[in-house]
């Protein structure tokens, strides 16, 4: 990924220490400082950039930046003091589900009645309706942070899994990763629909022009899944992220084909139609129930991981339709150096309660 400009102290901070390759104590202390300042965690773009950044080391790196500092003492205590924010954050914001008996039948369906139950906006229902191609342009470009790494956060959770949880867990990614074929892994497939739309397909391109939210959206999944202990919210993250993707696909793709897209530009959304209601039975049951079954004492982080996904994927949601119905972008920077706002046209005066209905994680991010 390249080097992306930094938001504020603490993420300038953070770049200095990864692009000179000398991190050192105080940077805790800046992230410290960074929290106690912060009026909203999970909206505050220096706190998130900074956390995204470093969480990158666990990814596919940054450019120009030694991988030996993945594992940099100062870099993970200064991580660790972001994580503890964000975390606290979410727990806060996100109610706690009611808690079902530990079986796979009844965690599944209390999965299924809590995704159904969502009344989060529907940012599918919009680009279905009412989106024109810049409006989809931007849509693609929020959702490039996690879609052109599709599926990695939550694989860090198959060698904490074992028994039937691990293997539903392998039997999905092994879907999102093109079941051995690397044309048709869902990364590479997205990276088709950018192209589609005249879009530079390499990850990290658009960091720059993404809101605290999105990030903060996949922040949470690298949270879940890169510790052990949250192994559980993880799972309830990825089963909820199923359950609430097939219907939402479809719509996409009918925005996308009322805008004068090809089937290229739509392949992606219409793969997941069929794809995610096979996935969402698997991960209710076997990945989320299987898992509760060997372990009852993960079911309420699995609820919370589950109900985390909802609640912070609408709130990105609601930061991207709320700026359509005001007649502008939904992020930080123009594409392409356009001066105007996304859907001037179309947005004003449209109503975003009027549009609202179970989307769940395919909403932006």
């Amino acid at each position: 990924m390249p080097v992306p400009a930094p938001r504020g102290p603490l993420s300038t901070a953070v770049l200095a220490a990864l692009t000179t390759g000398a991190p050192d104590e105080t940077l805790r202390d800046v992230a410290a400082a960074a929290v106690a300042r912060s009026q909203d965690v999970l909206n505050d773009d220096d706190l998130q950039l900074a956390l995204f950044v470093l969480y990158e080391l666990h990814y596919g790196g940054i450019a120009g930046v030694d991988d030996s500092l993945e594992w940099d003492v100062h870099l993970l205590g200064t991580r660790a003091v972001v994580e503890t924010a964000l975390e606290a954050a979410v727990r806060a914001a996100v109610p706690v589900p009611e808690r079902p008996e530990p079986t796979a039948e009844a965690v599944s369906a209390a999965l299924f009645a809590l995704t159904a139950a969502d009344s989060g906006p529907s940012v599918s229902r919009w680009v279905a309706r009412k989106a024109d191609r810049a409006q989809i342009r931007e849509f693609l470009v929020q959702r490039t942070v996690y879609t052109l790494k599709e599926a990695d956060p939550h694989s860090w959770a198959i060698p904490r899994l074992s028994g039937r949880a691990k293997a539903a867990l392998v039997e999905i990614q092994s879907d999102e990763y093109g079941g051995g074929r690397p044309k048709r892994m869902h990364s590479a497939i997205f990276a088709r629909t950018l192209r589609a739309a005249s879009l530079d397909d390499s990850y990290g391109a658009y960091v720059d022009h993404l809101p605290a939210i999105t990030l903060g959206a996949l922040n949470m999944m690298s949270m879940f899944g890169l510790h052990r202990r949250l192994r559980g919210a993880i799972v309830g993250h990825l089963a909820a992220f199923e359950m609430t993707s097939s219907i939402p696909s479809k719509l996409y793709g009918d925005g996308f084909r009322r805008n004068g897209f090809d089937e290229d530009a739509t392949w992606y959304f219409d793969e997941h139609v069929e794809a995610d209601a096979v996935h969402e039975q698997i991960a209710g049951r076997d990945l989320a129930g299987g898992m509760v079954e060997a372990d009852p004492t993960l079911l309420d982080d699995v609820m919370f991981g589950a109900a985390a996904c909802l609640v912070v994927e609408g709130m990105a949601g609601t930061q991207l339709l709320s700026s359509w119905e005001q007649g502008r972008s939904s992020l930080r920077l123009p594409l392409d150096g356009e001066s105007r706002s996304a859907g001037d046209a179309d947005a004003r005066g449209t109503d975003v309660t009027a549009m609202r209905s179970t989307d769940g994680a395919s909403r932006v991010a």
